[in-house]
């Protein structure tokens, strides 16, 4: 025991191996360069893709849902218009929307005032003023470039918090599970062989609307207004007799009914929330949903490890020194599992954001106009034009797939780098 624990004590001797691992392999290298651009490019800037500006009719927005109406599927600027008059007018037409504004801003008049004293601007002018769409736009005018770093963000975090909550509940699960033994054991384990038999989609479709009903009834109290009127008829001021059901009374007595549901509606109103609000609610059940169903690999995983440890010497020597079942489990146990956690999480991190990017695919995830790399390529797949390649909108589809599809590569580049650095059978 005192041999394992030098060996997994020494800070340096930890921090030099973690950096020959990435020094010695390129892929890891890459994966981690890679994954740094990703974290800096979407998460780093969601202040900035997530605040609120103003658009060109003159209300607020979203930055990631500004729409311009004359840039309606424009390509990548360095793409030109590819010798489509049509691309070309919308070029021309928004260059010159974009001079009317700076032109407006200059002056302290809004656009509408421009164009009826029939101000124009010149050609150099538009040229000038035109916005540079580097991923080119949408159907409604939006960039492309900003809605995919808004979605790389939300589809990172949903990724890495759904990773954390299953590693969190698929340690705990497995290591008690390995540990207590016995009948306990055996029934927590029927328990994940259970739900391994069940589709993952239709658990967290229930679970997403099970979720929205609750808030549905939250925010219109109907329930709520229901027990209101019950304990009003039972208070004995309308003459209900004892054996005489509630809902048959109301039924007879409909003016009353109605004049108690008005009393209940002022007495208890319908709560306001907000569409930010609405969002963030539904992405937090969203990755609560993915995180609750993507443990069971992880649960019998470290149940393998744990029933293999604790047999070993040193914990059946800690378990004759008195050390506690928790002292047992942190000191000796949880330092011998951080390969497999590393492995698993590792792993658990990508697949939870091909989850949502596949949830969200279908309709199920992220709601628009919310981006995240799912819904974008959802948008994209059906601007594309099997039989006119030319008058595809490609970039829709391209940017979104290109940028989930490298940085799930670098995650699992940079795993198994992990998972070289932190397996104590390799030092």
């Amino acid at each position: 025991m005192a041999e394992w624990q030098g060996n997994t004590s020494a800070g340096g001797g930890a921090f030099t191996r973690w950096r020959g691992v990435f020094t010695r392999s390129r892929t890891a290298l890459v994966g981690a360069g890679v994954l740094a651009v990703m974290l800096v490019a979407c998460v780093g800037t969601l202040p900035w893709t997530l605040g609120v500006v103003s658009d060109s009719g003159g209300g607020e927005s979203a930055r990631f849902d500004v729409q311009h109406r004359t840039a309606r599927h424009l390509p990548p600027f360095w793409c030109g218009s590819g010798g489509r008059p049509a691309v070309q007018a919308r070029l021309d037409a928004t260059g010159r929307a974009a001079a009317l504004e700076q032109m407006a801003r200059a002056r302290g008049e809004s656009v509408d005032t421009l164009e009826r004293e029939g101000v124009e601007p010149t050609a150099d002018q538009a040229r000038a003023a035109r916005p540079w769409f580097w991923m080119g736009t949408d159907l409604l005018g939006r960039d492309v470039l900003v809605r995919c770093l808004a979605g790389g963000g939300v589809s990172l975090g949903i990724g890495v918090m759904a990773a954390l909550i299953s590693v969190v509940l698929g340690t705990m699960y497995g290591a008690i599970a390995g540990y207590v033994g016995g009948r306990v054991d055996g029934v927590m384990m029927r328990i994940v062989d259970v739900l391994y038999g069940l589709p993952y989609v239709l658990l967290v479709v229930l679970l997403a609307v099970a979720a929205g009903s609750v808030m549905e009834e939250w925010v219109s109290r109907q329930g709520a207004r229901a027990a209101w009127v019950r304990a009003e008829v039972q208070s004995g001021r309308y003459g209900v007799r004892g054996g005489e059901s509630v809902g048959a009374w109301l039924k007879g007595h409909p003016e009353v009914r109605a004049g108690l549901e008005a009393r209940a509606t002022e007495a208890l109103p319908a709560r306001v929330v907000s569409d930010s609000g609405r969002t963030v609610y539904g992405l937090v059940v969203l990755l609560v949903a993915i995180g609750g169903v993507s443990w069971l690999t992880m649960a019998r995983v470290i149940r393998g490890q744990v029933l293999s440890l604790r047999a070993q010497p040193f914990v059946e020597a800690a378990r004759a020194m008195g050390v506690s079942t928790g002292g047992i489990f942190v000191r000796h146990l949880l330092p011998n599992l951080i390969g497999p956690i590393v492995v698993y999480a590792t792993l658990t991190v990508p697949q939870a954001i091909l989850q949502e990017s596949f949830l969200s695919f279908l309709g199920i995830g992220v709601k628009p106009p919310m981006p995240s790399w799912g819904n974008l390529a959802a948008e994209g797949l059906g601007e594309i034009n099997p039989l006119s390649l030319g008058q595809s909108h490609w970039w829709l589809l391209v940017f979104p797939c290109v940028l989930l599809g490298g940085t799930l590569v670098a995650l699992n580049f940079v795993g198994e780098a992990m998972r070289e650095a932190a397996d104590p059978r390799g030092r």
